[in-house]
Parts: structure tokens; sequence; C-alpha cells
């Protein structure tokens, strides 16, 4: 249907967000030959999609999705949906659509090719006769009725006993994103979660002139470790390592990083003649650059020899190599930010049809919950599966 078709219709099922989760839904609702109808504000669907992932879209991880991959107040909400659809059942998708992938480290799995091929395979899904796609359907509103909801605006009436909101998070504003979900969940009684960006870069002082360097450390938040790749920023500090980590971090808490993990440098400055430079010792490990700021950061002249170092020096080295606590400023917020943390609060949700159990037949799925995956493709099967919960009860 064109962008400026108007319709008024009773139907069985309305969806409002064709991304990911909404998409999977629409396919799932329809499968048992109800009508769905799918509407979103944007000129085309999944815009998320086509640029997560660096434009390859991590869509599934192939070790699973464990509910400790994912931050909710409610840790064993996501356990039914994920356990009900696994990331195999969309891998199969993928083969059936002849999508070529490849798997990275940790067992995440990206389209060899381009993110639009994960478009293309939800696109297909909704080619059904009992499907209708409607986009550029903005200021959308809706009404609680006697048998369900009024959804409208301008160019659409449409009357349904079963609503499903898939607006996702905050994230990536430049492309659309809202709380319109949520503003309608607080509207029906449910309560939200504060939600702030989460798989995302850290504002940090002091590092700028490291800006492109990377390698593995150690961190340490809120009882979370993470050792995985840093890399340095003109604003921070950012990497799988961070991102991660940012996940379990709130304002004003501190992180700790360990710069040299799986190695002691204690040890290793006991096994080194006393005539070598600290310094050069370092280099050897980690990037020239790096050891001369670490040097310049914890106030310890890095060119001394070993043995005239004082036994207060060697413990500071040992703590800021090690155990170094750094308070970040912030984060570089939504615009930079992989996914939203918090959202529609799971409490009065059901985690098996994700209907509202303060509103019957309105339903909550992906990133507009509270619920939000670890990197490594776990947000998209949570997408996945949310929306496979809701079309089992609803098709």
């Amino acid at each position: 249907m064109s962008s400026n078709d108007y319709i008024e219709k009773d139907t069985d099922i309305v969806i409002i967000g064709a991304g990911a989760a909404g998409m999977m839904a629409a396919h799932f609702c329809s499968l048992g030959g109800k009508e769905v109808f799918l509407l979103d504000h944007n000129k085309e669907v999944g815009r998320k999609i086509l640029i997560s992932g660096g434009g390859k879209c991590n869509f599934t991880n192939l070790y699973g999705s464990d509910p400790k991959d994912y931050y909710c107040e409610n840790p064993h909400f996501v356990k039914s949906a994920l356990s009900r659809y696994s990331p195999w059942e969309f891998i199969d998708l993928i083969i059936k659509n002849e999508i070529p992938y490849e798997q990275r480290l940790h067992g995440q799995l990206f389209c060899k090719r381009s993110a639009k091929d994960i478009n293309k395979v939800l696109l297909s899904q909704l080619k059904k006769p009992n499907i209708k796609l409607l986009l550029e359907r903005k200021d959308l509103q809706v009404e609680k009725t006697e048998d369900g909801f009024k959804v409208f605006n301008e160019l659409t009436v449409l009357n349904t006993k079963k609503l499903i909101i898939a607006t996702g998070g905050l994230v990536l504003p430049q492309i659309g994103a809202s709380d319109f979900g949520h503003v309608l969940a607080k509207r029906f009684g449910h309560k939200i979660i504060p939600m702030v960006p989460a798989l995302v870069p850290f504002k940090i002082d002091g590092f700028s002139t490291l800006a492109g360097n990377a390698f593995i450390a150690g961190i340490t938040c809120n009882g979370h470790y993470v050792a995985e790749n840093v890399l340095f920023t003109h604003k921070g500090l950012s990497g799988p390592g961070i991102l991660k980590t940012s996940l379990f971090w709130h304002h004003g808490d501190p992180i700790e990083v360990n710069w040299l993990p799986g190695q002691n440098i204690e040890q290793i400055l006991l096994d080194t003649p006393g005539s070598s430079r600290v310094d050069n010792i370092l280099k050897k490990f980690l990037p020239n650059k790096f050891v001369d700021v670490f040097f310049e950061r914890i106030c310890v002249d890095g060119k001394l020899n070993i043995g005239r170092l004082s036994k207060k020096d060697r413990t500071k080295i040992h703590n800021e190599l090690h155990h170094m606590k750094i308070i970040p400023q912030g984060t570089e917020g939504f615009r930079k930010a992989e996914v939203t943390r918090g959202g529609v609060c799971t409490s009065k949700i059901s985690s098996k049809t994700m209907e509202s159990q303060l509103c019957p037949g309105l339903h909550f799925i992906g990133e507009v919950l509270d619920v939000t995956g670890q990197l490594g493709g776990h947000n998209f099967q949570w997408c996945w599966a949310s929306a496979h919960a809701v079309g089992q009860a609803l098709k």
C-alpha cells in the first residue's frame, strides 16, 4: 500500500514498529490465517538492522542466548521465550534463504555480504495476502475500545482486538527512534525502568593522544569481569571490552582496569636484570605510546632502571597496571549506543505470551521491554524469540 493511501478497517492484529521484532511477529502471527497490519513511521523497514554490526548485522549467536546474557530487573523473564526459539531456528531461516554468513569471536554470526540480506529475508516473510505493511504512518494514536484498540492518524483508522508494540528503544534518534512504546505503556499503567544508553563507549579524560590504539584489557564493573579488546578514542574508551562493560555501569560507578591480564608485573620485574629501564620492559607487552601515557598518568619516572625503583613506586606500578580505577564522566549517549537499557518493566508482562497483565490484548516485544542483551547477537535473538512467543499466542 502507498504511504498516501487512506484506510479504515476492522482487523485481527495490529503491530506498531516494523523493525526486527515487529517483522518477525507479523510473520508468526499470520501463520494461523489471521489478518495482520504492520505499521511504521519510517519510509523503510528495519533501519536499525541495516546499520547494525558495521552494516553486516550480528543477527544471533551460535553458542545460544542464556538468561545470564541479559540485563533485566527480573532475570527469569527471558527464559520462556528464549527456550522456545533457539538461534538454530533463525540460522535455519538464513540457510533456507541462501544468505552467506560467517562466525566471528565468541560465536557471533554476521552476514558476509550485507545486513540488507536480513531485511530481505524478513520482508519475504511478509509477502502473504493476510499481512498488510503500512509505512510512513506518522503520529499514530491509540485508544482503548470495548472490543480492543483503535489505532489511528489522518490516513489510518484500524480497529483491532490485539495490539503489539514493537517500537524499540531510544538508541539512534537520527533514524527515528522514539519513546512511543514507553509513553503508551505508562498510559496503561506500566512502570518504566529508567532508560540509559548501553553497549556504548565511555567518555574518559587523559587518553586522547592514544586514539586508534587497541589491545586486550581486563575490566571489572559491579562484579562483572570482561577481558576483551579496548579501543582508545578521542573521547575516551571503546571497543568490545568497554561496550560489554557499559551494560553493567551506572553513572558515577568506577571501573577497574587490568591493562596486562594474564601477566604479573611484579614477577616480570623480578625476572629482569636491574639495569633494564622499566618503560622498556612494559613496551615488550604494551604499545609504546600507552606505556609513556601510563607512567605520566601515575606520576612515576618510567626511564628509571628497575634497580633504582623504590618499593613505593613498584607497588604503584603494580596497582595501577593491574587495578587502575577510573570513573568515566559518562557515555557517548544514545547516538552512539547499540541498545537501550531499561524500558517497559516486565513485572506485569506475561513471559509466555508477552501480553500486558494490566491491559488484556496489549503485547510488548523486543527492545521496548526492560530486556537488554549483551554484545554478540543476543539483542537480535531476543527480538526473534519474543516475536515468536507473541506469534505462538496469537496465530
